[in-house]
């Protein structure tokens, strides 16, 4: 009885610490590996529905695997334009850190605020 969920259980692991690595994670390749992740346990997914399904057809059977290679494709492709988009940014920067520049940008925000009421004060 426990056999055939461990799979499930294991798409569910990747998936909980691809969301993790999206969601807490500063540096973009980080994040990359998080998606890669997320990507892992969808194709796992596709292949467990696709051998356990009751359909009984050879369509059936193959339709897991058949889909994870297209999902395997896509991920491919991902990856090289994610890593393409690091690579300039960090050719632009000088680092990855995705949060760096929302939080330069946030203290610009509050010093040209600061010398808005100081400009008006006077």
């Amino acid at each position: 009885m426990i056999r055939p969920l461990l799979p499930y259980l294991l798409v569910a692991i990747l998936a909980g610490l691809g969301i993790y690595g999206i969601l807490a994670r500063r540096h973009a390749v980080l994040m990359l590996i998080g998606v890669e992740l997320l990507l892992g346990a969808a194709g796992l997914l596709l292949v467990t529905v696709g051998q356990t399904s009751g359909g009984g057809t050879l369509a059936a059977a193959t339709s897991g695997p058949v889909l994870t290679l297209f999902l395997i494709t896509i991920a491919a492709a991902e990856i090289v334009v994610a890593l393409a988009v690091i690579v300039a940014l960090y050719r632009a920067r000088g680092h990855v850190d995705l949060h760096a520049h929302l939080d330069s940008e946030i203290e610009t925000e509050s010093d040209n605020a600061e010398l808005a009421t100081k400009g008006r004060q006077v």
